[in-house]
């Protein structure tokens, strides 16, 4: 039986409606409190998956060649000693060649912890070469995240916190 090791949730709404602010330009309250109700979280499609589904939050279009960052409205609390590893959905990786900007994405456990809440965004690229549009419906699965065990070396001595989002560990 698979260790029972995480669980989603859904970020504030207030962190939410920044975040989908300083992606987008402004937006009405009323747009982003629906947007914000329809998030669904990340689940299995089935009993023998391994990844977890996460839903495009509206309708998002990506041309060929761009890029868009999307702000999940999700978070995920893990046991210590695991992370989450995120994926393009491999369907739309293989019809568009439709990317994860950082080929995977990684969220360590103690994001959940960090100052925007561990608001887990996704920034994919259409990197096609027969010039075809992706269009993302709301609800649509885009991403799966698998969560996976890891170690550490006998003489690690960390003691850091974390204390932000992206590249906040490395001062990047």
């Amino acid at each position: 039986m698979a260790k029972r090791i995480a669980k989603f949730y859904k970020v504030s709404f207030g962190q939410f409606a920044e975040d989908w602010k300083d992606t987008f330009g402004e937006a009405e309250e009323e747009e982003l409190r629906q947007i914000y109700d329809g998030i669904k979280l990340p689940k299995r499609a089935t009993a023998g998956s391994a990844g977890y589904d996460f839903y495009i939050p509206a309708d998002m279009t990506v041309e060929p060649g761009k890029t868009v960052k999307i702000p999940t409205g999700i978070r995920v609390r893990m046991e210590e000693e695991w992370v989450l590893q995120c994926y393009p959905r491999s369907g739309l990786g293989f019809k568009y060649r439709l990317q994860l900007n950082n080929t995977v994405g990684i969220i360590d456990s103690d994001y959940f912890h960090s100052d925007n809440e561990g608001h887990i965004f996704a920034k994919l690229t259409n990197d096609t070469n027969e010039r075809k549009t992706v269009n993302l419906k709301v609800g649509t699965g885009f991403m799966q995240g698998i969560f996976v065990e890891y170690g550490i070396t006998v003489d690690d001595d960390v003691q850091t916190e974390r204390n932000g989002g992206f590249g906040s560990t490395t001062g990047v």
